[in-house]
């Protein structure tokens, strides 16, 4: 329930349509998410590059207060680049863990809102610790901490602006990575500049300025975001009882984590060979103008945001003139798209011959694949914010991320092979995963849709 404002009046879900036909609650938490990103990806953009070309430089990594002990025990025998990139690979996975951690002292002890309030914090004071040298290791178990309160709860709450039934929860999430995307093309631009320019410890600042200004608008959104039940004092947190057939939830829930890895697969090799790959074979002339490999990033990230509100209007459009798909068929039909998206690697590899390969290849295939992507990623997280039990509902939210963190570990794995086979049958197996998914998809809808869905559900 959310409450409009100027009015002390409750506003329940299906009434509220202030924003875009949405609940004005989901502005806000997209808004506060593009914040929380933003610092992310700026986090993403400098790290690896902040610690080769100076933290990890001898007269400056001395001052690192424990990696020394560190090194002895877990990174022995690495220093410079490769120590920076097992840092920063210790980082990113460790940050699609913590979620599920984050999610359970939400559902245990704190509730949502104040488990996202104190991730904010959390996250802020790590940004600013990064502008000291000897704090760095500090920083970076600061900001693990605080996106795990933070990612898992947000999300679950953009679920909770809608009743069970309500076809615009898969729409409200594409509209959520809109938010997330739109930080992967700014976060760069500001942070990275400022960071690589200016000088580093202002591209982070920058990203902890954002931050705060995400943790005072998510204040500010507090009259029309969902209601937590709660009690004062010393009791806990009320939570909602378990109902029937929420251990078949959370079983498929869970085995769906490896599939949507599979899904994503594709998607995230973007982020390692694709651009390894792109360095050595892509012509990236634009007209006169010879642009950097990394700007396929930002080509990327600005298809997924079109992509995304495409989407978004597509599916509006078609609900107007038929049923619109439910989540595991909207998760066909991404992964089918993604499949196309990976072919067309497999045949520009195989047809590349000696010459350089045109620009409108890959940014063909970024188009395809963004297409697919927005089909799953959101969609899936709608899926389980649908299906999570009540009374883990932010635990099972934290769940899906394990999705990311395993599809990045086979993402490492796989990409090592890239130097051992041919371009072609590199891609084929990143087909051959995305198969797999969508076999898994299938075979989802057809024999477990029903036991997924109580009968409270609207299962359209």
């Amino acid at each position: 329930m959310t409450i409009s404002e100027g009015s002390s009046d409750p506003v329940e879900p299906a009434d509220d349509t202030a924003f875009l036909g949405h609940p004005k609650g989901l502005g806000y938490l997209a808004l506060v998410e593009g914040c929380e990103r933003f610092s992310y990806y700026s986090m993403q953009t400098l790290l690896t590059l902040y610690m080769v070309k100076y933290l990890m430089l001898p007269q400056h990594i001395g001052k690192v207060i424990g990696l020394d002990w560190l090194r002895s025990w877990h990174y022995q025998g690495l220093e410079g680049q490769p120590l920076s990139s097992a840092i920063f690979g210790d980082y990113t996975s460790l940050v699609y863990l913590t979620p599920i951690l984050g999610g359970f002292i939400a559902d245990r002890w704190l509730g949502r809102r104040t488990a996202l309030v104190a991730g904010a914090v959390v996250m802020s004071v790590g940004h600013f610790l990064m502008a000291f040298e000897g704090a760095f290791l500090f920083a970076l178990i600061t900001l693990i901490v605080g996106v795990g309160l933070f990612k898992g709860n947000i999300a679950g709450q953009v679920g909770e602006l809608y009743k069970q039934g309500d076809i615009r929860r898969a729409t409200a999430f594409q509209i959520f990575y809109m938010a997330i995307a739109g930080s992967v093309i700014v976060a760069p631009l500001i942070a990275g500049t400022l960071g690589e320019r200016v000088g580093w410890h202002f591209g982070f600042g920058a990203a902890g300025i954002v931050m705060v200004l995400g943790l005072l608008l998510y204040l500010k959104a507090g009259p029309w975001l969902p209601q937590e039940s709660r009690t004062t004092g010393r009791k806990k947190v009320k939570r909602p009882p378990f109902r029937p057939g929420d251990a078949w939830r959370v079983i498929a829930l869970v085995a769906l984590v490896p599939v949507l890895a599979l899904a994503h697969l594709v998607n995230q090799q973007l982020f390692n060979v694709f651009l390894i790959w792109g360095d050595q074979r892509f012509d990236m002339h634009l007209m006169s103008f010879v642009m950097p490999t990394s700007w396929l990033i930002t080509f990327d990230a600005l298809i997924a945001f079109i992509m995304m509100g495409g989407m978004v209007a597509f599916w509006k459009w078609f609900a107007k003139r038929r049923r619109e798909p439910d989540e595991l068929s909207k998760l066909i039909i991404g992964t089918s798209v993604t499949i196309l998206g990976g072919l067309i690697l497999v045949y520009v590899s195989a047809h590349q011959g000696a010459g350089k390969i045109p620009l409108y290849w890959p940014l063909a295939f970024i188009v395809i694949n963004e297409i697919g992507f927005a089909n799953i990623s959101p969609v899936a997280l709608a899926l389980f914010s649908k299906i999570a039990p009540p009374a883990i509902g932010a635990t099972v939210i934290g769940i899906f991320y394990l999705s990311f963190f395993l599809c990045n570990k086979v993402v490492g794995i796989v990409g090592q092979w890239y130097s051992s086979m041919s371009t072609s049958s590199f891609w084929l197996v990143h087909v051959g995963a995305s198969a797999v998914a969508l076999l898994a998809f299938v075979l989802f809808k057809v024999f477990l849709t029903h036991r997924l869905e109580g009968p409270e559900v609207d299962t359209r």
